[in-house]
């Protein structure tokens, strides 16, 4: 999963627990024509794509656990993943039908509609394949940058403290030559 697409999603999940939580609507309460909106700013925005490797992977992971265990049974593992993989890849559409709905909670009609205009545009289509690489770039200068300020900060804290410190501790000690004059003067 790209990091753009980890954070569209992780800000879309926290604006719809949000949403959920302040003003919870059931799925009457949303129109067809808001869903269909929000069915259309998902494709553009491909807000659900990430996920349609995760059956793929699990049919994968499943057939190589269940022929390291039964190596005799390769063509039969592999056959029964199969199809039972197929009759789950139906279940995709409930994937899309709550996304749809989380973003009808969150975006109104014409919100949604404003999104998928500006994602189908080429500035929207661009954003999509060169955002990853400027979201990288832009974290790669966020970390330099915060190495910066934290080693900036420590010097310029330990040079105040050292030279607050310093002038007490720089003070000539009880015993020696010159507060001795001062203290025989008074």
């Amino acid at each position: 999963m790209t990091l753009a697409t980890r954070l569209r999603l992780m800000t879309a999940s926290a604006a719809v627990a949000l949403t959920v939580a302040l003003a919870p609507a059931s799925a009457q309460d949303i129109s067809e024509t808001h869903l269909a909106a929000a069915r259309a700013a998902i494709s553009a925005i491909h807000a659900t794509d990430d996920f349609d490797n995760v059956l793929p992977q699990a049919a994968t992971a499943l057939k190589s656990e269940l022929i390291r265990k039964n190596p005799d049974l390769v063509e039969l593992i592999n056959t029964t993943v199969d199809e039972q993989a197929i009759d789950l890849a139906s279940r995709r559409v409930d994937l899309e039908r709550e996304a749809a709905q989380a973003y009808a909670r969150v975006f109104s009609e014409q919100e949604l509609n404003d999104i998928r205009t500006f994602y189908e545009s080429p500035t929207g289509k661009k954003l999509l394949s060169d955002g990853p690489i400027v979201s990288r770039e832009v974290l790669k200068a966020g970390e330099i940058w915060r190495r910066g300020i934290a080693r900036d900060l420590a010097q310029m804290v330990g040079q105040k403290i050292q030279s607050t410190v310093a002038p007490k501790e720089g003070a000539a000690p009880a015993g020696d030559g010159a507060n001795n004059g001062a203290a025989a003067n008074q």
